[in-house]
């Protein structure tokens, strides 16, 4: 059961080159309502509208607040499709089960997100580097100043029609390694999606960027253990000098590390695809340390950040005690050349150039 509402002011498709990330959004949104009592209400497509809420509502206060980033792609053969939807459902589920949120069926919620886009499939934009981003986000809505589980929260969906990342082409960042603001720490939430893990890394964003940074790459530990950039996970490639073996090489899920659909889905190419003669790809814990020593000895050969936003971010530079170690990148380009590739093999398979396995689920067949 699913209750439909459709706009009566249908928007026309806004130009790709007037995308701005998370400005524009669709006509339509689906809302679903969770009370302890009864459980899930009917679920809602609905035209999108301002939410009405209590001044004292737990999300307000407390934080009650966890959300997903995901995309909807249209591919080369005309039909819309999302990029593993069912990871970004898992994770979902589990910041909800952290901040004492209901959870929900993961498959119902795609296939209910699968409706919202056909109702505005119109909007979904055409061309390499563009899609339909998905925001699912579920509140706390309990009216009261008391800190307990609540018992009312609200699921709600909205659309935005984005561009490329990186207009342009790639560009690749400098970033400062961040000591003196911590992301995330042992038993604590930094692998879940709460919008409480944001909030306190903008003042930190901001005072690297007053000294020329784009964004921080996130130390931790005593060691100054590398573990995330900015929002986005970490990949450093190094070369064995002895071997003249390569490691791909990105920090363990030890609970401090968002687990990244971008990140896993790198890891399961880069295993299927890297000849194993000539990479090793390592989940494990490497330091600043480790990073200044092998860019020295001319072992650092590429960093990227990935994420659902760009895909991979190439790294240039990380300014450190002082100092500045550069990270090659192709002659000409702003990007290294794996970086580059893992883009490529992403894209293909978002845009339905190449299959895997269930990676793509169709949504709507515009033929």
């Amino acid at each position: 059961m699913i209750k439909i509402t459709t706009t009566q002011h249908a928007s026309k498709p806004k130009p790709n080159s007037e995308l701005v990330f998370g400005k524009s959004f669709t006509d339509h949104m689906l809302t679903a309502e969770w009370t302890a009592e009864k459980g899930w209400g009917t679920p809602e497509i609905k035209p999108y509208q301002n939410l009405s809420l209590d001044p004292s509502a737990v999300v307000f206060h407390y934080a009650f607040e966890l959300f997903e980033g995901m995309k909807a792609y249209r591919t080369v053969d005309n039909k819309i499709t999302m990029f593993r939807p069912d990871m970004n459902m898992k994770r979902m589920n589990k910041s909800a089960q952290r901040i004492c949120l209901p959870t929900f069926d993961p498959e119902e919620l795609i296939t209910l997100i699968g409706k919202l886009i056909q109702q505005d499939k119109c909007l979904v934009p055409e061309g390499k580097g563009y899609s339909l981003y998905i925001r699912p986000t579920l509140i706390g809505t309990t009216a009261g100043l008391g800190v307990s589980t609540p018992d009312r929260a609200l699921l709600y969906v909205i659309c935005c029609p984005v561009g490329p990342y990186y207009k342009t082409g790639f560009k690749a960042v400098r970033l400062e390694a961040t000591d003196y603001a911590t992301r995330a720490w042992p038993g604590g939430c930094g692998d879940k999606k709460l919008g409480a893990n944001y909030a306190p890394c903008v003042l930190p964003q901001l005072q690297a960027a007053s000294r020329g940074y784009q964004q921080n790459l996130w130390l931790f530990g005593p060691n100054n253990n590398i573990t995330e950039v900015g929002t986005m996970n970490a990949f450093f490639v190094f070369k064995d000098s002895k071997t003249g073996k390569k490691e791909l090489v990105t920090a363990p899920l030890d609970g401090t590390i968002l687990e990244g659909v971008t990140r896993d889905s790198i890891l399961n190419l880069a295993k299927e695809r890297l000849e194993p003669s000539e990479w090793t790809i390592s989940e494990r814990y490497f330091t600043i340390g480790e990073v200044t020593e092998r860019s020295k000895n001319g072992e650092l050969l590429e960093a990227f950040g990935s994420g659902t936003a760009a895909i991979v971010s190439p790294i240039k530079e990380i300014g450190w005690k002082g100092e500045q170690i550069n990270i090659p990148l192709l002659p000409g380009e702003q990007t290294g050349p794996l970086a580059k590739e893992v883009a490529q093999w992403i894209n293909g398979i978002q845009y339905g150039e190449t299959e895997h396995g269930n990676w793509s689920r169709v949504v709507t067949d515009l033929n």
